[in-house]
């Protein structure tokens, strides 16, 4: 998909490349293994400049938008998966930041972002509300300059780890309908927030995927980001497009890594009593041949979506939603029929395809589902509203 990136966007690319080769890729099994946050691979990608890749150039960032996005994760979780999801959401917190800053945050938050001294993260799941992301039973009250914080957030990627959290609550108004919610960043050591179990998942283990506990949290005033119960902004203008491409751009990843190994293991297996290799047998040309294809066919529809996007396009919602939607069958498939194609090799205890077969199972679950997204894309397309 070169055609579509910048020439600023391709020396990125070949940033992340290098950091993901020399830093990410060996450290990956281990990250998996132990459950371990990737602290090396968001130090390497700090130290590169890539954190501030949604910044606003004036703010010394990069100032890409989806594609960029896009482009970045990709390439990083070619070499570990949950170094390119805590990455991605970090990306998606910046970039809900920085849609609504003061100039206040720009200068507490999104300089040191760009700097590659500050990392951020997304806070929006909760138990009791499901995928359903664009609602919030967490609640604020205002005491003087402050508000304080009550609730309990699920799966916050990069948890007890980065140095803010975008986190989404009710309205403090009395008479809030559903939905009408507002955002804080919640800084790290806040008093009253704290952290529950660490993260001990099937698959992407090392994003440190652990729940957040607001106690009566004392968040600043000034830490809200846009107007009180302002959701319209929040939900579908930036959280949607970046959080979804964000994802869609991590599991894209594993499917493309995943058909890699499935290639690279039908052209080294030989057998020994007639020299031939599996990629000479041509039941397995036919189901490689579809893997690719799956493959393919995703990613243009992932980069066209974040084109869409991008540009402002009419069409580019539907395109969004069923990226995710789709890229996590794709994943899930061609991991699967990798698995297969490779044998035994394959499944031994944390092989690669092992931990990418793991990691790629996540897509369907992560908030919103493929259920949910298919439904919100069919609505979009039918003229009706999402919700």
């Amino acid at each position: 998909m070169d055609h579509m990136l910048t020439s600023r966007l391709r020396a990125l690319r070949d940033v992340a490349e290098t950091v993901a080769a020399d830093v990410i890729a060996p450290a990956a099994e281990a990250v998996d293994r132990e459950a371990a946050w990737p602290e090396r691979s968001m130090r390497a990608l700090a130290e590169a400049g890539l954190l501030g890749l949604h910044v606003p150039r004036r703010l010394g960032g990069e100032g890409q938008g989806l594609v960029g996005l896009v482009a970045i994760t990709e390439t990083i979780g070619n070499a570990c998966s949950s170094s390119a999801l805590c990455f991605a959401m970090h990306c998606v917190g910046t970039a809900v930041i920085a849609s609504k800053a003061t100039l206040e945050q720009q200068e507490r938050y999104l300089e040191p972002i760009a700097a590659g001294a500050h990392v951020t993260s997304l806070s929006l799941s909760e138990s009791g509300v499901g995928s359903h992301v664009y609602l919030s039973e967490t609640t604020l009250r205002r005491e003087g300059g402050n508000f304080l914080v009550d609730g309990v957030k699920q799966f916050v990627t990069s948890g007890g780890h980065a140095d803010s959290y975008v986190v989404s609550t009710m309205s403090s108004a009395v008479e809030a309908e559903p939905g009408e919610f507002s955002c804080l960043i919640v800084d790290a050591g806040t008093p009253g927030l704290s952290w529950l179990a660490p993260w001990q998942g099937l698959g992407m283990r090392g994003n440190s995927s652990r729940a957040m506990k607001l106690d009566g949290a004392r968040v600043p005033y000034e830490n809200l980001l846009g107007d009180e119960g302002d959701q319209v902004w929040y939900v579908f203008d930036v959280v949607v497009p970046y959080f979804l491409m964000a994802m869609s751009a991590t599991y894209l990843s594993i499917a493309r890594t995943a058909l890699s190994l499935a290639m690279q293991h039908l052209r080294d297996r030989r057998f020994s009593h007639s020299g031939e290799t599996l990629a000479d047998i041509p039941i397995l040309q036919h189901e490689l041949a579809g893997m690719w294809v799956a493959v393919e066919k995703t990613r243009a529809l992932v980069y066209e979506a974040a084109r869409l996007g991008d540009a402002g396009d009419v069409d580019a919602l539907p395109a969004i939603l069923m990226s995710k939607a789709d890229v996590a069958e794709t994943a899930t498939r061609v991991t699967n029929d990798a698995m297969t194609l490779c044998g035994g090799m394959a499944y031994r205890e944390n092989a690669h395809l092992a931990r990418l077969l793991r990691d790629a199972r996540a897509s369907h679950v992560m908030a919103p589902t493929t259920h949910m997204l298919k439904q919100w894309a069919a609505r979009s397309l039918l003229g009706q509203p999402l919700l």
